[in-house]
C-alpha cells in the first residue's frame, strides 16, 4: 500500500498554481537581468570601436612612417590595405590584417585628413548614427 501511494504521487505531476508561481519567478528575473545585461551590451560596444579606432591609429602612424605622410581623405583607410597610386614605392602594405571593419553598429568609420584638430580624425558617430549625442549615441574618434 506504501509503494502504490508514492506512485500515485510521482503521476500527480504539478498543479496549475505551482507553473504559476515559477513563471512569475522567471518572468521576476528576467525583469531584473534583463536591462542590465543589454547595458552591458552597448558599453561592449562602444569598447569595440574604441578598440578598433587605436588599432586604426597605428597602422596609420605605420604608414606615415613608410609613406611620409597620413592618407588622404579621399584615398581613406582603403589605403592601409591596397597601394594608393600617390604613395608610390615606400608603401610596405598592408598595414591591417583584415579590411577595414564597419562600427559595432553596422556603418563605416568617417576619416578625414586633415582633421579639424589633427592631422586626421577617424569618428564613428555612435549607435544612433548621428553627429554628436550621449552615452551610446556619442561619437567615439580619434583626433
Amino acid at each position: 500500500m506504501f509503494a502504490a501511494r508514492i506512485h500515485g504521487r510521482a503521476n500527480r505531476g504539478f498543479t496549475l498554481l505551482e507553473l504559476l508561481v515559477v513563471i512569475v519567478i522567471i518572468g521576476l528575473l528576467a525583469a531584473y537581468v534583463g536591462p542590465k545585461y543589454f547595458s552591458q551590451l552597448g558599453k561592449s560596444e562602444v569598447t569595440v570601436a574604441k578598440a578598433q579606432i587605436e588599432a586604426f591609429d597605428k597602422a596609420l602612424d605605420t604608414y606615415r612612417l613608410d609613406v611620409g605622410r597620413y592618407p588622404s581623405t579621399e584615398e581613406g583607410l582603403g589605403a592601409l590595405l591596397t597601394a594608393p597610386a600617390t604613395a608610390g614605392a615606400k608603401w610596405n602594405g598592408p598595414y591591417l590584417k583584415k579590411v577595414v571593419p564597419a562600427d559595432p553598429w553596422g556603418r563605416p568609420y568617417q576619416y578625414k585628413a586633415p582633421g579639424a584638430k589633427a592631422e586626421y580624425e577617424i569618428i564613428s558617430l555612435g549607435k544612433d548614427g548621428q553627429p554628436g549625442g550621449e552615452g551610446e549615441n556619442a561619437d567615439i574618434g580619434a583626433q
